[in-house]
């Protein structure tokens, strides 16, 4: 039996973007093929959670490959999209202000499992809600659901990288 969604999605506006790719370049490092959020839909700080979406595309790096004539978004990839919410988050509720121009990276993945198949076509809505948020280390509770369906959880941890001038050029 899966778990219970960590938010109520239908209480969620899944068609307003709030955040679109260009506002994620002020709080993510990962640019081009490696940015794997594609929009933050809700944020809700007081809650501690924050919802965005992945487009899962037929013309990606791995569709050649992953499988050949039957395409499977890779879990590993799943996995970096709703880090990069995590790191969104963190940036958004602390970093910009506590670590000024200091990336998050991953500290830890725990209790991942996958639950179903992700195809090119499909929209992924990625949660993750905050259960630590600290300058140096963070946690997260997340999923992703694709058509209402829950196809992914896991724990999400992140710690304190190194500044990033080159990304983050005005020190935020």
């Amino acid at each position: 039996m899966p778990p219970k969604p960590l938010i109520d999605l239908s209480s969620i506006d899944l068609d307003t973007v709030r955040f679109d790719a260009t506002a994620l370049d002020r709080y993510l490092p990962q640019k081009h093929a490696m940015r794997q959020l594609h929009g933050v839909l809700h944020l809700d700080t007081e809650e501690g959670y924050a919802v965005g979406y992945r487009d899962v595309r037929d013309d990606e790096f791995w569709c050649e490959g992953h499988f050949p004539s039957r395409p499977v978004f890779p879990g590993v990839v799943l996995v970096e999209s709703v880090a990069q919410l995590c790191v969104f988050y963190w940036r958004h509720q602390v970093g910009i202000e506590q670590a000024p121009g200091r990336a998050m990276l991953f500290g830890g993945i725990d209790r991942v499992k996958f639950r179903d198949a992700i195809v090119p076509g499909q929209r992924v809505i990625l949660v993750a809600k905050a259960t630590e948020v600290k300058v140096r280390r963070s946690r997260y509770d997340c999923q992703a659901f694709v058509e209402g369906k829950l196809v992914f959880t896991g724990e999400i941890t992140g710690m304190l990288g190194p500044s990033m001038p080159e990304i983050y050029p005005d020190g935020v």
